[in-house]
């Protein structure tokens, strides 16, 4: 004789016959969670894009930044637009966040792009990244297979090249702790042996758009021009934000809430191909 089951026994019989679920639900919760505080508009598990041609985006601080401060201003502006945005942190050391290994934070950035690719069902996502969180997802697309996951990669005056020295990256510090036991930072100066094994041979691998966007007041990547990239037109956009505003102040931090370099982050994440300066200042 078969007795009456209660919802609340069938959804406990479901979940035992079907862990998996339950374990994705969590594991979802967690990638989220793990990150702390996010940014305004970012990291919510039941965002839905405007649009089903809107990758995801991803958003990744420099070093000794936490994405809650990076993308104070750029977060809700990508989620006025309607993306479906998602802020990562990463190498967090006795230093500081973002300080650890920089290899090891590709890793951390494999790890977060397969979450929101599992969370949204995307095929891919636009990453944009400021100072190490520009040059950093390099080392993921052209060593970790990133470079089939990602459409954009759109860079805040990245360390592509490295920096004259640590006076630069000092400026980064808020005196809490010695840039000297940051191996991120060691390994942003010009001529260390990680740049020079991410920047040989090819430095823009895969069908990616890079954009890259820089200030000639950039107290940090020292000179200006080492956050260039080297490659085709048609996959590399290298621009100056004085080029097209010949007074515009910012610097290093500040270009992270400049309204003229979010014109060229939104032209790069909205027409095919790197950022179109000429197109983005009409």
């Amino acid at each position: 004789m078969i007795k009456y089951v209660g919802p609340f026994f069938l959804v406990i019989i479901f979940f035992i016959a079907f862990p998996g679920h339950l374990q994705a639900e969590v594991s979802t919760e967690e990638f989220l969670l793990e990150q702390g505080a996010p940014p305004p508009g970012a990291n919510l598990a039941n965002c839905e894009p405007d649009s089903d041609k809107l990758n995801p985006v991803v958003l990744v601080p420099g070093t000794f930044e936490r994405s809650s401060q990076n993308w104070l201003t750029l977060a809700p502006e990508l989620a006025k637009k309607g993306y479906c945005v998602y802020a990562m942190n990463y190498g967090l050391t006795h230093a500081g966040p973002s300080t650890g290994d920089i290899a090891d934070s590709a890793y951390e950035l494999k790890e977060f792009v397969d979450n929101v690719l599992q969370l949204t069902g995307a095929d891919k996502v636009d990453i944009i990244g400021h100072s190490q969180g520009g040059m950093m997802p390099r080392q993921y697309l052209k060593f970790l297979d990133g470079e089939n996951y990602v459409e954009n990669l759109i860079a805040l005056v990245p360390s592509n090249h490295g920096t004259a020295g640590f006076f630069g990256l000092e400026r980064l510090n808020s005196g809490t702790a010695d840039v000297t036991s940051c191996k991120a930072c060691q390994q942003q100066l010009t001529g260390s042996e990680f740049l020079e094994n991410l920047n040989q041979g090819n430095e823009t691998p895969g069908n990616v758009s890079y954009t890259v966007i820089s200030t000639k007041t950039d107290q940090v990547v020292i000179p200006y021009t080492s956050a260039f990239l080297d490659g085709p037109d048609k996959h590399i956009s290298n621009i100056t934000i004085q080029d097209y505003y010949p007074l515009n102040p910012a610097g290093h931090q500040e270009i992270v809430y400049d309204r003229l370099s979010f014109a060229f982050v939104f032209d790069a994440l909205e027409h095919e191909g790197p950022a179109d300066p000429e197109r983005a200042v009409k």
